[in-house]
């Protein structure tokens, strides 16, 4: 089998590395000279770490290598059974892609978009095949997170999504089918998880106290720590992007306490400071559990909004947010582990006590109500 891969960045370069791991031919290209010239020294270095640990030979590394071809155009990709792109998320930089592509693929050839925010039916429109693109969407860094989500649009063809789903299943990975909605299954069922926190926030509540609450109850990062590591400023955009997807709902409301955090400068460990960082959480507060059952409360009503709609199971909600995140336990293993009746009593509770325009953040989502 050979593989193709469209972007040559950190992302592009780690699913190449994935795939060239699992025994296939990659044929890869990037728009950037630089990034194509440099890329087999990347993939060497990030091979040479496993070789350091002893997961890995030399000559397993030089094989690796081997597999990855780099080539100058989109257009020299073909012949291959997969082709994947990890370009920029600009929806029409993605279409262009895809169009060149279509031109020399056979047509069976399967056709994948690593995007994390746009819709699959949208980049599918204007192609002569939207039959045989669906979406594969790896988690950062790929060579590491198992998880990856994979998702049709309405016209994707069955054989299409049997083809990516084999042939990333070989490669290590688990595939949890989803719907093509906005955040997927883990950027939108994780939004309660920092949200929730940063409305405690600005009720008075510090990001140490929340954290270690959470650290308490099993998540080997609280919220705002996590928040540190990923940037506070992607958090936003990802946060923004997700709110006007859908609508402005006040369950992905944004935060005020988030935005100033951005405009502060204070963005995480990349700035060297952050919500936490460089500190470490306190003792968990002695209401840590309730700081713990109020997140967990809200990541149900969300996962259980999502399950509504269609297109996702429990399971496998349930697994990408533990896979996706590293959470102990997915929402509806906290559903299980609460019962519903204190689900419901939470949520109702804080329903209750918000302010007006975030009343509705808490509505139970259909199936969880009685």
């Amino acid at each position: 089998m050979t593989i193709g891969i469209i972007g040559l960045g950190a992302m592009g370069l780690g699913i190449a590395q994935v795939f060239a791991q699992a025994g296939q031919t990659v044929r890869a290209t990037d728009a950037n000279p630089e990034t194509r010239a440099t890329a087999p020294a990347r993939l060497a270095d990030a091979l040479q770490s496993r070789v350091a640990k002893g997961a890995m030979t030399e000559a397993e590394k030089t094989a690796i290598l081997q597999r990855l071809v780099i080539l100058e155009r989109v257009e020299d990709i073909p012949p291959t059974h997969l082709v994947i792109e990890a370009v920029v998320e600009r929806l029409e930089v993605k279409r262009q892609v895809f169009s060149l592509l279509e031109q020399g693929l056979a047509p069976d050839a399967v056709l994948a978009t690593n995007t994390s925010s746009l819709s699959v039916a949208a980049i599918a429109e204007g192609l002569h095949r939207p039959e045989r693109l669906v979406g594969l969407h790896f988690f950062n860094p790929a060579p590491v997170m198992r998880l990856v989500e994979l998702i049709p649009h309405a016209g994707t063809a069955p054989d299409a999504l049997t083809i990516a789903r084999h042939l990333t299943e070989a490669a290590g990975k688990t595939v949890i089918p989803c719907a093509d909605r906005p955040g997927f299954i883990v950027n939108r069922c994780a939004r309660p998880f920092y949200g929730e926190a940063l409305a405690m926030l600005e009720e008075g509540r510090s990001p140490g106290e929340i954290d270690a609450a959470m650290m308490a109850a099993g998540y080997r990062l609280g919220p705002f720590a996590l928040i540190d590591l990923i940037g506070a400023d992607i958090n936003l955009a990802a946060t923004e992007g997700l709110s006007a997807a859908m609508d402005g709902h006040p369950r992905y409301h944004v935060f005020g306490a988030l935005k100033r955090q951005v405009a502060s400068g204070h963005i995480g460990r990349k700035s060297l400071k952050g919500f936490i960082f460089p500190d470490s959480p306190p003792p968990p507060p002695d209401d840590a559990e309730a700081i713990a059952l109020r997140i967990e409360a809200t990541l149900v009503n969300e996962a259980a909004w999502l399950l509504s709609e269609g297109g996702s199971t429990e399971s496998g909600i349930d697994t990408a947010l533990k896979l996706g995140l590293n959470f102990p336990r997915g929402p509806f293993e906290c559903l299980a582990r609460h019962g519903r009746a204190t689900i419901l009593q939470t949520i109702a509770k804080l329903a209750e006590n918000a302010p007006p325009h975030l009343q509705t953040r808490y509505t139970p989502a259909p199936g969880l109500a009685p």
